[in-house]
């Protein structure tokens, strides 16, 4: 079983204690309240019957009548009359085949015939969907609108300082090139040479080639790598040699 704990003893026990009660807060209430009341008294009542309370009572003698409602015709006046008789007044004959016209008068039909009507043009429109949705060709970028420019054709700026400035590098070089050669530094290689050159450039090309497809498929030591890496770039030099061979015509060479 458990123990049961009594409470410790003591004189202040005995002593009467005050109850404290604790104050409710103010209800809050608005401001306003009164003004709510008093709209609220001066609007009860008010159309409490659907509709004012004093209506005006119909009179017996305005009662509903027969076809009252449905809409009725104008009058005839003097002037529909006058009207109807002039639009049955009968036309001029038909003038016979054999009568001469009478000249300088124009009629209707004659001016229908003088008359030159341009017909309008059907506005250019681009149809961009396969459901036939269409839009103004001009506004569909189509058009060439950029020929109408003020600049249009023109060599832009940029590209005009770019050209000069590789027409002075060029002029440079061509400087620096005619002065070593006048110094005997440089040598010109003739046609002959540079095709001899070129020809002995592929012919190594092509040893180097028949030697790479020769290697074995595995590098499995360090020799076969070292040896295959070395290969290409022998071969990568040599392409780049004859590139260079084939793209100038005109190379010199140092006579040292």
């Amino acid at each position: 079983m458990s123990e049961v704990v009594y409470p410790t003893e003591s004189v202040y026990n005995l002593l009467t204690k005050e109850e404290v009660h604790a104050q409710k807060p103010q209800r809050y209430m608005s401001k306003y309240r009164p003004t709510v009341i008093l709209e609220e008294k001066s609007n009860k009542g008010a159309m409490r019957t659907m509709g004012p309370a004093k209506v005006e009572v119909p009179s017996p003698e305005k009662y509903l009548k027969k076809h009252s409602k449905e809409p009725k015709l104008p009058e005839k006046t003097q002037c529909s009359k006058e009207v109807r008789n002039i639009c049955t007044m009968k036309r001029l004959p038909v003038p016979a085949r054999t009568e001469i016209p009478p000249m300088g008068i124009h009629t209707k039909r004659d001016f229908i015939k003088t008359a030159t009507v341009v017909p309008m043009k059907p506005q250019p429109v681009c149809v961009d969907t396969s459901k036939g949705h269409k839009q103004p060709l001009e506004n569909s970028g189509l058009v060439p609108k950029y020929i109408k420019k003020k600049h249009y054709g023109e060599v832009p700026e940029y590209l005009q300082q770019r050209n000069e400035q590789e027409r002075r590098a060029q002029e440079e070089y061509d400087e620096f090139v005619k002065e070593q050669r006048e110094q005997g530094v440089m040598k010109h290689l003739s046609d002959e040479e540079r095709r001899a050159v070129l020809e002995g450039l592929r012919k190594n090309l092509h040893q180097l080639h028949r030697e790479y497809q020769g290697l074995s498929l595995v590098t499995d030591s360090l020799s076969k790598k070292s040896r295959k890496e070395r290969l290409e770039v022998a071969i990568k030099q040599l392409e780049n040699d004859i590139n260079l061979f084939e793209r100038f015509k005109t190379i010199y060479i140092s006579n040292n």
